[in-house]
């Protein structure tokens, strides 16, 4: 079986995101049968006929897996690539910099996707790349991808799905800010052992509560996300959420009925 002993060396899971939706994925997880050791720092790693065993830095140790898996970010691969001898310049870690256009710092060169250390979703570079042809080739001069209000899902159990600002940074960007949030047991549990909760948030900016954040945590998070992202990139406000009818029963209509 592999590795249910989640090692972080942080405080919580997902620290770029909201914080609701940190707490609300770390609860569930948990209810699943999922134990996580937090504040843990790796010091080394052994296999022998009881398994794989891992000693912490601080000395104590954990066995008996079948395998371990390591998630600890991504890095890009430039370092042998000889870019200098292009004139390209790279930041600390690697990347390529590039402006809103994709443009390197050679006239002649751009660059897309997770090389440019933004957004490493495939999604994004294949936006990228089609906004570029465009403006290169389809005579669009202005055509660029805009970064910000990128619709995220991550597939965990249950998923999440984000789009738009966290209360923090939405707190720090606008004078005024509101939060609605929801959390309930959806039908699908109603007569169930295991009542798996979903959560929701919105982030509201401004005298017109126009929606800036949209965070969920529950099973369809990654398929209803798509439309409400659609909403606020046109600039959706929370009256807007309110005056559109409810599907019922379903999970989103929890969305377009908070008061």
């Amino acid at each position: 079986m592999p590795l249910k002993l989640p090692l972080l060396t942080g405080d919580t899971v997902l620290r770029e995101f909201d914080t609701l939706v940190q707490s609300a994925l770390m609860r569930e997880m948990r209810s699943a049968g999922i134990e996580f050791h937090l504040n843990t720092l790796t010091a080394s790693l052994a296999q022998d006929a009881g398994g794989i065993h891992l000693t912490s830095a601080d000395g104590s140790r954990l066995g008996g897996f079948d395998a371990v898996i390591w998630a600890l970010g991504r890095q890009p691969s430039t370092a042998d690539l000889q870019l200098e001898r292009a004139g390209l310049r790279t930041d600390a870690q690697g990347f390529l910099r590039t402006d809103a256009y994709q443009q390197t710092t050679v006239a002649s060169i751009y660059a897309i996707g997770d090389v440019t250390g933004r957004s490493a979703l495939t999604p994004v570079a294949i936006a990228a790349g089609r906004r570029l042809a465009d403006r290169l080739f389809n005579g669009q001069i202005d055509r660029h991808l805009d970064y910000s209000g990128i619709p995220t899902v991550v597939f965990s159990h249950p998923p999440v799905g984000t789009v738009g600002l966290t209360e923090a940074q939405a707190r720090a960007d606008h004078a005024h800010v509101e939060i609605k949030t929801t959390a309930f047991v959806p039908m699908y549990y109603a007569l169930t052992e295991r009542r798996q909760r979903c959560e929701m948030k919105l982030v509201l900016a401004g005298a017109e509560q126009r929606v800036v954040g949209c965070h969920i945590v529950g099973d369809g998070a990654d398929e209803m996300l798509q439309g409400f992202a659609v909403a606020m990139r046109m600039g959706a406000t929370l009256k807007d959420f309110q005056n559109t009818v409810a599907i019922h029963p379903t999970n989103a209509e929890e969305l377009v009925t908070m008061r």
